[in-house]
């Protein structure tokens, strides 16, 4: 009998120490589970359409999730290949619509084959030979350049030049698109598109929505529950107008979008993060595009800098809050992969440092 009752102390003993050590776990579990809740950050990254959101979202795959396979780079060729193409027949079509004649009426044939390509839809598929040759002809004929000198007079990919410079790698049948390649190409953006990485000890989703105006009524939809908002201006959109409507121009219609952002009421303790993007190509214009074609009242120098801060003025004075809300402003170029990561570097400080500040840990 006192047998029996050992046995039955023991397992009872085994039991409930079997019991503490699974409750244990649990807290460990429970515990593990909200520090990663703590540390998980939801960020929105909004903006005009062409603000640079996707390149911001193809950086982040290169610095936090290795870059691209051989099987994507594959999938951005026809990419590649098309926005070339297309570049190029929208500089064509515009000599038409400014009336610029080529240097050489021997280009007309060239220029036949560039529309006969996209008409048949064959423009996302490698070159042949003969549009190749074209394609360069026409890149290099002075009429041509001057359609593309005056390209803010219709609606022109920004990486036109870029692509149209590099015909002769682009066109190699050994080509393979390149980081830089991938970061310029341009596909209208539809839907959320959501974006994991890990930062300095912050779990991040990263939602990005299309710019458009047709694709703003999905917004709404991501606003709960967001830590940060990332901004996209392009810089260089001060002399453009709207693809979608033609009598806007694209800077003041992302001043109008970021004024109704920056002071929605969802977004109250929402930090803000502009981008002003694309400063290369704002330097660039500005040698020959003033920045008073958007702001009339402008008086200053068309030099980087001071156009820069006047730009950048402009939009923090759409806060209807500055004495409570703060804008963490930053010149980007989204092209660039060492000049964003240090940006990224910068925006995970000021993000760690809001944390702290709501968690009342300083």
């Amino acid at each position: 009998r006192v047998q029996e009752d050992a046995v039955i102390m023991g397992c009872a003993f085994s039991d409930e120490k079997k019991a503490l050590e699974h409750s244990r776990a649990i807290d460990r579990h429970l515990m593990a589970e909200s520090s990663r809740v703590a540390n998980r950050v939801k960020l929105l990254l909004l903006g005009a359409g062409e603000s640079g959101k996707s390149t911001v979202l193809k950086q982040i795959k290169i610095i936090h999730h290795g870059g691209f396979s051989s099987e994507e780079r594959d999938l951005y060729k026809p990419v590649v290949y098309s926005n070339t193409i297309q570049s190029l027949g929208s500089i064509l079509r515009a000599m038409d619509l400014l009336e610029i004649d080529y240097s050489s009426a021997e280009r007309v044939n060239d220029s036949m084959l560039v529309f006969e390509v996209i008409a048949e839809q064959e423009d996302d598929q490698a070159f042949s030979v003969q549009l190749l040759a074209a394609a360069k002809r026409l890149w290099q004929d002075a009429g041509v350049q001057e359609c593309f000198q005056r390209s803010r007079e219709y609606q022109l990919n920004d990486s036109a030049k870029y692509f149209l410079n590099n015909l002769d790698r682009v066109g190699r049948r050994n080509y393979v698109a390149t980081d830089q390649d991938i970061l310029r190409t341009r596909v209208k953006s539809t839907g959320v598109t959501e974006t994991e990485f890990s930062m300095k000890g912050l779990n991040c989703v990263l939602l990005d929505v299309g710019g458009q105006r047709s694709e703003r009524k999905k917004w709404i939809h991501c606003f709960e529950d967001v830590t940060a908002i990332f901004f996209c201006v392009a810089l260089s959109a001060y002399d453009l107008v709207l693809r979608e409507d033609g009598s806007v121009n694209r800077m003041l219609e992302s001043l109008i979008l970021f004024k109704s952002i920056l002071n929605n009421r969802w977004f109250a303790q929402t930090s803000i993060i502009l981008f002003l993007n694309k400063k290369d190509l704002f330097e660039e214009k500005l040698r020959s595009s003033p920045l008073n074609i958007c702001f009339p009242e402008y008086m200053g120098s068309n030099t980087f800098f001071e156009a820069a801060a006047y730009v950048q003025a402009q939009f923090e004075s759409m806060n209807d809050n500055r004495w409570k809300k703060k804008i963490y402003s930053h010149l980007t170029c989204a092209t660039d992969t060492d000049h964003m990561r240090y940006i990224f570097e910068s925006v995970m400080d000021i993000l760690i440092m809001n944390n702290l500040r709501v968690t009342v840990l300083i």
